[in-house]
Formats: C-alpha cells, sequence, structure tokens
C-alpha cells in the first residue's frame, strides 16, 4: 500500500492554511493521515478553539475509514441516520460526519495514500481548504 510522505503532508498542511488565510477563514487545524489513520503531519493556527483537532480527526478518519470524503458521509447521514449513527458507535463516538474531511488519492482515480480533516471555520470552507492543500501538494484530493 503506498503512503503519503512527510513531504507531501507537509505541503498540504502549508497549503490548506495558506487557502484559509487567502480566503478569511477563522484560524484553522489540518491534520494529515496516512492510510493506517496515523497522524503524519499536523498544525493548528494561533487562536484555533481547543477542540478543532477532535473534530478535524474525526472528519479525516470517518473519511478514510469508509473510504469516501466526509460530505458523502454527511449526504448518507441525512439520507441513512441510523447507519451513520450506528457506524459512529463503532467508531468509539468519534465519527464527524460534516465536510471537512478529505480522502488523498495519488492520481485521478489512483489509490487512496491518506486523508486530511480540516476544522476551523464552516465546514464547506473546510473542505476547499482541505482540497487547496492537497492540490497544493500536487495530489489529488476526493470529497465524495
Amino acid at each position: 500500500m503506498s503512503s503519503i510522505t512527510i513531504a507531501q503532508a507537509r505541503a498540504i498542511v502549508a497549503g490548506a492554511l495558506g487557502h484559509g488565510r487567502g480566503a478569511s477563514m477563522r484560524p484553522l487545524v489540518v491534520l494529515v493521515l496516512d492510510p493506517g489513520g496515523h497522524p503524519v503531519a499536523y498544525e493548528r493556527e494561533d487562536a484555533a478553539a481547543p477542540m478543532r483537532f477532535k473534530v478535524a480527526d474525526g472528519k479525516a478518519h470517518g473519511a478514510l475509514g469508509l473510504g469516501i470524503g466526509s460530505r458523502a458521509l454527511f449526504e448518507r447521514a441525512q439520507q441513512q441516520p441510523f447507519f451513520v449513527q450506528a457506524v459512529n458507535g463503532a467508531f468509539g463516538g468519534r465519527l464527524v460526519p460534516v465536510p471537512g474531511g478529505v480522502l488523498v488519492r495519488d492520481g485521478e482515480g489512483g489509490a487512496v495514500i491518506g486523508a486530511v480533516g480540516v476544522s476551523g471555520d464552516t465546514s464547506d470552507n473546510d473542505e476547499a481548504a482541505a482540497v487547496a492543500g492537497i492540490k497544493a501538494a500536487g495530489l489529488v484530493g476526493d470529497t465524495g
């Protein structure tokens, strides 16, 4: 299984934070996980709320664990709330089914090499920052 490199993870963090600053977003946290769910890179901007790490972690782990971006998981939660509630129980309450958790692929349609979770602004803005960071690293973000 291919895995995201530390250099790629750092580029994602820098790209996501740069996007957030350029869009005047609230302070963000960015977490990059490898395919096994292990943290590779993490950064918290000054003044980001204390629980943002756990939210970013829940978004990234949900995407990775279910193989779909957290936006798709959010949509599924609206259609099948009992399923998502049950999965969240299986995840130990750690799942955060809102946009901002994005799978990282090594190319269009390529293998999943990690996931990114962003938290701090609106869910849509968090997702946009994650996608921008992934693109800045020369990789492909999968929100679906």
